[in-house]
């Protein structure tokens, strides 16, 4: 039976390098990024993010997230994938439990959840999930 899981995260850090300018003000970067995370889950995360820019500062993007803390009342860590857009303001995309990617409690683990970021303010997940 699946659980269904909320909270948020905030950002503690952020390195961003565009790797490929593209003619029209378009462009390909990476951010390294570390999360704090409340609610459902309880840790810290880190992610590499690869965007993709559009001329107007919106983006496609893509990235691998780890997480290291507690899920529920289990101990481990485990490996988001994420994938999502930026519209200029609020960055929001789709979380998938990265198959086999749970250690210690969380061996097992499976889930969807989904992410909402505005600029300048604390992002809100969901996670359904089961062990």
């Amino acid at each position: 039976m699946a659980t269904n899981g909320k909270g948020s995260f905030t950002v503690t850090s952020w390195n961003e390098d565009r790797y490929v300018d593209i003619e029209g003000d378009r462009g390909l970067s990476q951010a390294d990024v570390t999360q704090d995370f409340t609610g459902t889950i309880e840790g810290e995360g880190s992610v590499r993010w690869l965007m993709s820019y559009r001329p107007d500062g919106t983006a496609d993007w893509v990235g691998y997230q780890h997480i290291v803390g507690r899920l529920g009342d289990r101990t481990g860590s485990f490996v988001l994938r994420s994938t999502g857009t930026f519209d200029g303001t609020t960055a929001a995309g789709d979380w998938a439990v990265v198959p086999d990617s749970g250690t210690g409690e969380l061996a097992g683990l499976r889930g969807t959840g989904r992410m909402e970021a505005p600029m300048g303010s604390e992002a809100t997940y969901t996670l359904e999930y089961e062990l």
